[in-house]
């Protein structure tokens, strides 16, 4: 995976507008007419954020006659999910060091805290007092 195509998508993504439209998308292709419709902003500036989606790769647009369909395209995502899940299992395993560390720790403070029995490994018995007549 190319480090540009990583920056690229993770740009791409930044930007809450341009991750609408890609949520849009996921439930199919549809126009840009209908892509910038819940947008209060110019078609021109819903053309620029799919412009940054397509260079990213994270959108494709067709031609079908006279419509100009936009749609999701996935493998960039995977991509960055890839990149980021190495991440995740470091700091997953470090997590768990750190919690078998911490049990450890625990269980030392209540081995010390523990009342000392003595020597020869049975606890004293109270002797009954005797009684004052």
């Amino acid at each position: 995976m190319a480090a540009d195509r990583l920056t690229a998508t993770f740009h791409a993504l930044a930007d809450p507008t341009r991750r609408a439209i890609l949520a849009r998308l996921a439930s199919g292709e549809t126009s840009v007419t209908e892509l910038a419709a819940p947008f209060s902003m110019s078609m021109p500036a819903v053309s620029k954020h799919l412009k940054v989606l397509e260079r990213a790769g994270l959108v494709a647009r067709g031609k079908e006659a006279q419509w100009r369909p936009c749609r999701l395209e996935v493998a960039p995502l995977r991509e960055a999910d890839e990149w980021i899940e190495q991440y995740r299992r470091m700091w997953e395993e470090r997590f768990d060091r750190l919690d078998a560390y911490l049990q450890e720790l625990q269980a030392k403070e209540k081995v010390e805290a523990a009342p000392a029995k003595p020597a020869g490994g049975r606890a004293m018995k109270a002797r009954p007092r005797n009684k004052k007549k």
